[in-house]
C-alpha cells in the first residue's frame, strides 16, 4: 500500500513537472512570436518610409540610380519574406543598402538641406531605434527559449513535443559589420 502511494506521488510529481515544462515552452514560444510580431510592425513602418525617402533622394541624385534601385529591390525582398529566417536575412540586406543610401546623401548638400529629406531621415532614424529595441527584446526572449530547449531536463520535453530552436536576429556577414566607406 505504501509502495503504491509512493509510486502514485512520483507519477503525480512527474505529471506536474511535465505539464509545467510544457506550459513554459508554450509561454516562451508565444512571447517570441509576439516579439517578432512587434519587430515586424516596426519593419513595416520602415518599408513604408523607404519609397518616399528614395523618391526624395532621386530628385537630387538622378545619376545614382543603381544605388536607388538596389534599395528598392532589397525593400521588396524584405517585404515579401515569408519565414522568420528569410525576413532576418532580407532585412540585413536592406540595412546594408540603406547605409549606402545615407552615404550617397552625404555627397549632396542641397539634399541634406531639404526639409522633406530631413523629416524622412528623422522618421527613419526613429524607426531604426524602434527596430533595434524590438530586436534586442526578440533576441532576449528567443535566447531564453533556445536555452530551455537545449538544457536538461527541458530538452527532454522539447524533444518529446517537437519544440525547435528559433533563429536569433543577427548580423550575418562581415561586410554588414563594416562601416560604409564614403568617397567623393
Amino acid at each position: 500500500m505504501i509502495f503504491l502511494a509512493i509510486v502514485g506521488i512520483v507519477i503525480l510529481l512527474l505529471a506536474v513537472w511535465l505539464i509545467s515544462s510544457y506550459n513554459g515552452f508554450i509561454r516562451l514560444r508565444n512571447k517570441s512570436e509576439e516579439a517578432f510580431s512587434a519587430m515586424d510592425v516596426s519593419l513595416k513602418k520602415r518599408y513604408d518610409l523607404i519609397p518616399n525617402f528614395v523618391e526624395t533622394v532621386k530628385g537630387y541624385a538622378k545619376h545614382e540610380s543603381q544605388t536607388l534601385e538596389a534599395v528598392i529591390k532589397a525593400r521588396n525582398q524584405a517585404v515579401s519574406s515569408t519565414t522568420p529566417e528569410q525576413k532576418i536575412a532580407n532585412d540585413n540586406a536592406l540595412s546594408g543598402t540603406l547605409k549606402s543610401l545615407f552615404a550617397l546623401a552625404e555627397g549632396y548638400p542641397d539634399l541634406k538641406a531639404n526639409q522633406n529629406f530631413l523629416s524622412l531621415q528623422n522618421q527613419l532614424s526613429r524607426v531604426e531605434e524602434e527596430i533595434a529595441g524590438a530586436r534586442r527584446y526578440y533576441n532576449g526572449v528567443v535566447n531564453k527559449y533556445n536555452t530551455k530547449t537545449e538544457m536538461f531536463p527541458g530538452n527532454l520535453v522539447a524533444n518529446l513535443f517537437g519544440f525547435q530552436r528559433k533563429p536569433l536576429y543577427e548580423v550575418n556577414s562581415d561586410a554588414e559589420r563594416e562601416n560604409v566607406k564614403v568617397s567623393f
